[in-house]
């Protein structure tokens, strides 16, 4: 079953697709080799997706989250690690293009201009080995100085930075006034003071080369300090932005791996006459199920989102509802590849075949932010009416 498109949905992921099937002949080598799939990077920047989140007035395509998230599962279908990657870029300037239109922020429009004209190209870094990413507080400390603030610490699953020119990233205040508040900070990875370490060697998702990224007094100026919150709070902006956005764009990236997957076994099944089986009919149901029902959460969060709904409530709540999609997408995900491997047989565990290339990639589903425990525990103590932790 083919996803049910608008004409605007539909060129765009037609589009992608194109894109999609040739990188699906790249990513073997890139899984094997362990390195970023620039080609596909600059065929994505050719075709016009780098800005497809950036608004028409400023360069770009204008899409929102219901054109982009079909784009991504599209991309997705063909390489996982290529769609999660320029998900840190499409997703971050989609948040400003949100804000952009509301406030007409010169700041933010010169960065999105510069986005689309291939001058910037970002990645969202802030993961911390040791700390839960769930944007409430960072082992990275900030230090006070004349103009802005000095940034040292270490961030890992750095997605994006093999081609990115710029990162957002957070970083805590200790000495700020009424107690310490996390900052998230803008930077250029060609600053004095970034270091990237090749430490990216994992089980899926190679191609996305998340390695770990420095920062060794990097200076921040005050202008790019972009908000900051308590510590250990919730904060209505970023739920606006960081949640409302990221989490959705991951499970369509999810939702398409397992598409993709369905799709390969549905070709294969077909090219060996098996298509008559019942059997086999019942785990291929099954799956289109999973799948569909991932799809229909994704949607029903894009409308939250657009007609402002998610945000005219609990904050925890809010944060909460978007955790409950990217949950659901990532272990349907999980489950398709499961299921499918009763159809495969022992084709499914040779590295000549491409399922075993998405198997291992959905693996990283269920613990990239927000990871299954942390969602379930938020998802309970919201329906329990239990707040855990202040808003701001």
């Amino acid at each position: 079953m083919q996803p049910l498109l608008s004409a605007e949905q539909r060129e765009l992921v037609d589009r992608a697709g194109k894109l999609a099937d040739v990188f699906a002949e790249r990513a073997a080598e890139h899984d094997r080799e362990n390195t970023f799939p620039f080609a596909n990077y600059d065929d994505l920047a050719e075709a016009g997706f780098l800005r497809l989140s950036v608004p028409k007035e400023l360069g770009g395509f204008g899409a929102g989250l219901a054109e982009i998230l079909p784009v991504l599962e599209r991309l997705a279908m063909g390489d996982g690690a290529t769609a999660l990657a320029v998900t840190m870029h499409i997703s971050p300037l989609g948040q400003w293009a949100n804000v952009w239109r509301r406030t007409q922020n010169p700041r933010l429009e010169a960065l999105l201009r510069q986005a689309a004209e291939g001058g910037l190209v970002w990645a969202s870094v802030t993961s911390e080995m040791g700390l839960r990413n769930d944007m409430t507080d960072a082992l990275t400390r900030a230090e006070k100085v004349d103009g802005g603030f000095v940034l040292t610490g270490r961030k890992s699953f750095a997605t994006n930075t093999s081609v990115a020119t710029h990162c957002s990233t957070t970083a805590r205040f200790e000495d700020a006034e009424g107690g310490p508040r996390l900052l998230l900070c803008q930077i250029a990875l060609d600053q004095p003071g970034v270091t990237i370490h090749k430490t990216w060697n994992t089980m899926g998702m190679r191609g996305t080369q998340s390695n770990d990224l420095e920062l060794d007094g990097v200076f921040v100026s005050d202008d790019r300090v972009v908000h900051s919150l308590p510590v250990g709070h919730f904060d209505a902006r970023v739920l606006e932005t960081v949640w409302a956005w990221a989490m959705p764009a991951f499970a369509a990236v999810y939702t398409g791996i397992a598409a993709g997957a369905l799709d390969w076994t549905v070709r294969s099944l077909v090219k060996r006459g098996k298509t008559e089986d019942p059997v086999l009919q019942d785990v291929i149901g099954e799956c289109q199920i999973l799948v569909e029902s991932s799809r229909a959460l994704i949607h029903r969060h894009v409308d939250e989102v657009s007609s402002g709904r998610l945000f005219g409530g609990d904050v925890q709540e809010g944060v909460a509802r978007c955790g409950l999609v990217k949950y659901v997408a990532s272990n349907n995900a999980v489950k398709v590849l499961q299921r499918l491997v009763d159809v495969i047989g022992g084709a499914s565990y040779t590295k000549a075949l491409p399922f075993e290339r998405m198997w291992r990639d959905v693996q990283a589903s269920t613990f990239m932010p927000m990871g299954n425990l942390a969602a379930r525990k938020l998802i309970g103590a919201s329906v329990l009416g239990v707040p855990t932790l202040p808003t701001s």
